[in-house]
């Protein structure tokens, strides 16, 4: 078979030789194609990358705009103390002069993690900051783990035991002030009698007398239900759900840092399905912590 390279308009063409495929066009085709694919990753990539960029550029305004929600106080003594860590333990490696500013990002116990104007961070004691003041020229109050903490503060809990109508007791609570006189409080306890066990909660107000005192007196007064399961068959089961009411009175007094004990007794009234309704004493004795 033969075969002519030459254009269509030649004599070889009209004789019926078969004409020698084109190598220059096959290439060309084959570039195009090559060009394509390379542009086209290229403009993925340049998606990927301003993508990248973007995100990088949101976690910037994100950490900025945190910053700027951070509390700010001000150093009125000579200089605050910063140490390594959050500890007695933990060397101070540098100091604040006065006039100078922190920011407060977050607090341990008695110490807070700053940062000065500088970018330095480290952790003052609670104390200390207790000197700093806010950019109006107020004090920076908090808790403190001291009597002033155990004055006024926002959450108690404790645990204890006592007796409850001459069952063993053990049982714990959890209070929200809602000033330094008056507190919401919330317990729950089991107790263990010789013909009875159960569990009971209750739900009351505490009002402290003299919040500032180291032994501070308190009233009680408050709701509740009492669960009774008797212990043995010969005992005739009587009311197993009541609910009840209580008043009562009792005293805290203040250990260390954020540590204190609290009696209280209490006298309780249960309303039971029965013509008349039954009358139970509970005392206790709780260690609690405040913060």
């Amino acid at each position: 078979m033969q075969v002519c390279s030459r254009p269509l308009n030649c004599a070889c063409f009209r004789s019926g030789w078969l004409l020698e495929p084109s190598i220059t066009t096959t290439r060309s085709r084959r570039l195009r194609r090559t060009n394509v694919a390379l542009a086209t990753v290229f403009a993925c990539f340049l998606s990927v990358t301003s993508l990248a960029k973007q995100t990088e550029e949101e976690k910037a305004a994100k950490a900025q705009a945190a910053q700027e929600k951070l509390l700010q106080v001000f150093i009125s003594e000579p200089y605050l103390e910063l140490s390594t860590g959050p500890g007695r333990g933990y060397p101070v490696f540098h100091v604040v002069p006065r006039e100078q500013s922190v920011d407060v990002l977050h607090r341990r116990t008695d110490w807070f993690k700053v940062r000065d104007e500088a970018g330095v961070e480290g952790w003052a004691r609670a104390r200390d900051m207790r000197r700093t003041k806010l950019a109006d020229g107020t004090p920076f109050v908090f808790n403190l783990g001291d009597r002033a903490g155990f004055t006024s503060h926002d959450w108690e809990i404790g645990i204890g035991g006592g007796d409850y109508g001459g069952a063993n007791l053990i049982g714990f609570y959890g209070s929200r002030s809602l000033t330094d006189n008056m507190k919401v409080e919330l317990s729950a306890a089991q107790f263990l009698g010789n013909a009875s066990n159960g569990w009971k909660a209750d739900l009351g107000l505490q009002h402290v007398l003299f919040p500032e005192w180291r032994f501070s007196p308190f009233l009680t007064l408050g709701t509740g239900f009492v669960s009774t399961s008797p212990r043995a068959t010969i005992v005739l089961p009587e009311d197993r759900e009541d609910q009840t009411a209580y008043v009562g009175a009792g005293a805290r007094f203040y250990l260390t840092r954020r540590f204190f004990l609290r009696a209280d007794y209490r006298w309780h009234t249960i309303f039971t399905s029965r013509d008349d309704n039954e009358e139970l004493e509970e005392w206790k004795v709780v260690i609690a912590c405040f913060f």
